[in-house]
């Protein structure tokens, strides 16, 4: 059988090893390469290989890089490849494998890039080196010089392989095939992208140069010492400046330091000194157990505030520049994030040492994923075949080895979503026997039998409380002794809030979930950034591509766009509501304190100092900047507020940021760490009116002419519509119970799909009708009902008009739900009605809109600890937030008023507590919208006053909205007034 297709991991590979940096001369390879496509994996022959072989008609391809998104022709143009329905172009598949499953063999139809570098090494240089590849997707065979030699799967983890460097010319020659047997261990959700896409490098080897070492740096949190063994292959020395440490490798020593932790990413930088060669070493002392039900490092319970990342990045998919990972490293340390799953498979080497550097504590996941099996009912599951114990034990080996001396690392997962099998049970011992100080996880197998933690993936807020009290239900096939020892273990959510479009909603209430029980050691989101491509469709409009986008089956569609990043790496409104929840200073802020509460798993309050402020109906009248006094991890500590004692007019609030005192490796001096407000003076009662207020006025009435006027509003006299509000054009306001569904209201697999039956109901295309047009002397009534086509339910609304001066007008508005409302006779499922408002237009010229109620940012039911209150102001189209799939977006909670205005003219809204979105389309309009460059401005404003909304939840892969962010039907009456 071919190698490609073949259940070896490789041939011809050196031994996994501890990546390093070290004194001896390493050449990048990465650069311009010269490449050739191949429609299957027989590819033209080897030809190729020989290094007086002509390559000059070849395209250019870039290395690091996938061939899938580059423009191989011409050569030299670097640019996003046409969308293809072929299996040449980008693919994405969430669960699915997008191939016939028939292990290990793979179709015919299997795209191969020849690679080929001719390079120069310098005439000193010669002899015996490493070829070193970081990654390459999914299988590669390799010659130097015309020699072969080998081959290798594992995509996400390295191959190195002894070469004869030559001074002057070499040839590197590199066949990739898209698609091999390790395939079938790699279904992870993601886009399938081939090609040599992490860097590669030549590595110069002196005699008896260090070619593998190993730290053992522990800590003993009761006596305050470190203690430190650096095994080699070969005689070295330890040296450690800082803690004057000289000693031979293979010897222990012990000796006071500080920890490392993801709060003190405290390392001691020295090195091992060989006959040869000198290798960077960068120790952190720190132990990590699994005692009674706890998570400790270094005697320490520790909470893992974790997200779970992919990596990506919009241009070039998984060939990730280190400036790139930095950046996501310093924004999630900027997030309040400590923690990272490496989704799902090894990182680049760059982020882990990123990690050890500032500071994140983390759970490597290794490249096994064979989620595809479901679709046979989990039939030739891998995990479950002797065939395969080497392949998988290959990539077991290969990520310990390379990452078992970064101090990060402190949990490895064995895979992900590959159900069972005894293979995992070699797995599991391999790893205790080769480093017995971190603990092991594996979250699919129902009895956790492998794993030293019990983990499930996207609980409802329920099935979490009851897990926090162990009093969760069994699971299916699990014996008495397995489920005794699961109930022992710590709890792990590993994947939990699907950040899906405009969401996810629920963060602080799993957060208190998991900070009530010292069962939970933390979770991590699902995930980091959205895998979106930048992309052009055939008119040169810019979007992002999803899988939706692509012509080909099997397909993902817009799952893959599910990151607190959007692809861009900006920061969604669900990464700073997360970061709110996540805060590890809880502040409460009362009448003249505040309280602060230090969640720390180590860290004091020293390099944090208090900023507050007063503000009454969104001004400052008072500010300062406190000194937070000494206040250790768990500990809580008040502070007094010099606030002004006398009694303010309006609504007045204190605010108090926890901030950073100086300026931090990963943040500016000033950055906000946590933010706290209480209310000092509440909202006065609005004035009684002097009198009952303006007269209803009739003008030129004639049989479908003339209007009526009240206040500063007119209306028609037939149907009681407002026509024009001052010298304002106005279309409503009206009834309104609908939203453009977000990709939470859509759910998943036919489970929580709103969307569906919000359609299914008329919701988006509710008819509204006049019964009667009441008038009194200083009021105006108009009853009517608002319902959908071909259905029975509906809307009875009544509208009371009154003006209390000439420049305002008021609405009381009641409604009453009437009729059946379910889906459909069949199916007799209630309605969740997404939102309880009114709609209006108005003219486009208002186009800047200044408010007093939460913000900056969107805000919903279940997603409103990102904004705090004050006063705001943003013109319209910077309300919006560009979410890839048009959706939902851009609400605003508890409003006391807002303005808006432009050209002249302007329009205030005053009321009970309400939301707000203002925006140039309608709901239906982004419904529509497939892409946003898909909206079109309308000509008007539309103002969408909310009475209430529902939440957003996370059932894009998750529960059900929880009962508490739904509507109910019931009689509802609100009031909102006008103002010109």
């Amino acid at each position: 059988m071919s190698y490609w297709q073949s259940m070896e991991p490789g041939a011809g590979r050196r031994a996994p090893r501890a990546d390093a940096l070290s004194n001896a001369r390493r050449m990048s390879l990465n650069g311009t390469w010269r490449f050739r496509l191949c429609p299957t994996a027989m590819g033209t022959g080897a030809d190729f290989t020989d290094p007086s072989f002509d390559d000059a008609d070849w395209d250019e391809i870039h290395v690091p890089g996938h061939w899938v998104l580059q423009e191989v022709t011409p050569p030299g143009q670097l640019a996003p490849r046409s969308l293809r329905g072929t299996a040449d172009g980008p693919l994405y598949t969430n669960t699915a494998l997008p191939i016939p499953i028939d292990p290990p063999r793979v179709p015919a139809e299997n795209p191969t890039g020849d690679h080929r570098l001719v390079f120069t090494a310098p005439q000193d240089w010669h002899g015996k080196a490493v070829l070193r590849f970081q990654g390459v997707d999914s299988c590669a065979k390799v010659w130097f010089n015309g020699v072969e030699l080998g081959w290798s799967t594992g995509s996400r983890l390295p191959a190195e392989y002894d070469v004869e460097l030559r001074p002057g010319r070499n040839v590197l020659a590199v066949r990739v095939h898209r698609w091999s047997a390790g395939t079938y261990l790699e279904d992870q959700d993601m886009w399938w992208l081939p090609g040599i896409f992490r860097d590669v490098e030549l590595l110069e080897r002196p005699p008896n140069g260090i070619e593998d070492h190993q730290i053992h740096a522990s800590y003993d949190h009761r006596s305050g010492t470190g203690t430190l063994r650096v095994d080699t292959d070969v005689p070295a020395r330890v040296e450690i400046p800082e803690l004057g440490i000289v000693v031979p490798a293979g010897q222990e020593i012990t000796l006071p330091v500080e920890p490392w932790s993801a709060e003190h990413p405290r390392l001691y930088r020295g090195t091992l000194v060989g006959e040869s060669e000198i290798v960077d070493l960068a120790v952190g002392f720190r132990t990590v157990t699994v005692e009674n039900g706890a998570l400790l490092v270094n005697g320490r319970r520790v909470f893992l505030r974790g997200v779970n990342r992919h990596e990506h990045d919009p241009e070039t998919g998984r060939a990730l520049s280190h400036e790139t990972m930095l950046r996501d490293v310093l924004l999630m340390k900027q997030h309040n994030i400590n923690a990272v799953r490496t989704s799902h498979y090894p990182p680049h080497p760059e982020f882990l040492r990123l990690c050890d550097e500032f500071g994140l504590w983390v759970v490597e996941e290794c490249d096994i994923e064979t989620h595809g099996f479901i679709y046979t009912g989990w039939a030739g599951n891998p995990p479950a075949q002797p065939m395969w114990r080497d392949a998988l034990l290959d990539r077991i080996q290969r990520m310990v080895e390379r990452d078992k001396n970064r101090p990060s690392v402190i949990v490895w997962s064995m895979a992900n979503e590959s159900w069972t099998g005894e293979n995992f049970d070699e797995l599991e011992q391999w790893i205790r026997e080769r480093d017995p100080s971190r603990p092991l996880m594996y979250e699919r197998d129902p009895s956790y039998r492998n794993s030293d933690f019990y983990s499930i993936m996207y609980p409802s807020l329920e099935t979490l409380e009851a897990i926090g009290r162990r009093e969760e239900e069994r699971p299916a096939g699990v014996s008495d002794a397995e489920d005794d020892r699961r109930r022992t273990l710590p709890f792990l959510l590993c994947e939990y809030a699907h950040a899906m479009g405009n969401g996810p909603g629920s963060l602080a209430d799993y957060h208190r979930i998991m900070r009530s029980s010292e069962r939970f050691c933390g979770g991590f989101v699902w995930e980091w950034i959205d895998h979106g491509f930048h992309h052009r469709d055939g008119e040169g409009q810019a979007f992002v591509m999803h899988g939706s986008d692509v012509a080909h089956r099997p397909n993902g569609g817009r799952f893959c766009l599910d990151g607190l990043l959007f692809a861009d790496r900006t920061p969604s409104p669900g990464l700073r509501e997360l970061a709110a929840v996540l805060s590890p200073v809880v502040i409460d802020v009362g009448r003249a304190t505040a309280t602060l509460h230090n969640e720390h798993d180590t860290l004091g309050l020293e390099h944090l100092e208090l900023a507050w402020r007063v503000e009454t109906e969104g001004e400052e009248s008072a500010s300062g900047v406190l000194d937070i006094p000494a206040c250790a991890a768990g500990e809580t500590v008040s502070l007094d507020l010099p606030v002004p004692a006398a009694p303010l007019e309006g609504e007045t609030w204190i605010t108090a940021e926890a901030r950073l005192r100086r300026e931090e490796s990963w943040a500016p001096r000033g950055h906000v760490i946590a933010r706290g407000q209480g209310l000092l003076e509440p909202a006065g009662a609005p004035p009684e009116p002097a009198s009952a207020g303006i007269e209803v006025t009739l003008l030129a009435p004639r049989p479908g002419g003339g209007h009526l006027t009240l206040g500063p509003g007119r209306f028609d006299p037939l149907t009681g519509a407002l026509v024009e509000l001052g010298e304002l054009p106005t279309v409503g306001p009206e009834v309104d119970l609908y939203r453009a569904p977000t990709e939470n209201d859509r759910g998943q697999g036919g489970h929580n799909d709103l969307a569906s039956v919000w359609s299914a109901v008329g919701l988006d295309r509710m008819q509204h009708r006049t019964d009667a047009v009441e008038i009194t002397s200083h009021s105006l009534q108009v009853l009517g009902r608002s319902a959908p086509a071909a259905h029975g339910h509906g809307v009875a609304y009544h509208f009371e008009w009154s003006a209390p001066d000439e420049r305002s007008l008021e609405l009381e508005v009641t409604l009453d739900f009437t009729g059946p409302w379910t889906d459909t006779p069949f199916r007799q499922r209630d309605i969740l009605v997404p939102r309880i408002g009114l709609r209006m237009a108005l003219p486009r010229e208002l186009d800047h809109v200044e408010w007093f109620g939460l913000g900056p940012g969107e805000s919903y039911a279940d997603s409103r600890h990102g904004a705090y209150v004050g006063r705001f102001g943003a013109p319209v189209d910077a309300l919006q937030t560009n979410y890839p799939v048009p959706q939902e977006n851009g609400n605003r909670q508890e409003v006391r008023w807002l303005r808006l205005t432009g050209s002249d003219r302007s329009l205030g809204v005053t009321g009970s507590r309400f939301s707000f979105a203002a925006r140039r389309w309608t709901a239906q309009d982004l419904e529509r919208a497939r892409h946003p460059h898909d909206l079109r401005d309308s000509g008007k404003v539309w103002l969408t006053l909310d009475h209430a909304q529902q939440g957003l939840g996370s059932a894009s892969c998750g529960p059900a909205l929880p009962e508490q962010y739904r509507l109910d039907r019931s009689p509802t009456t609100w009031r909102v007034v006008f103002t010109v």
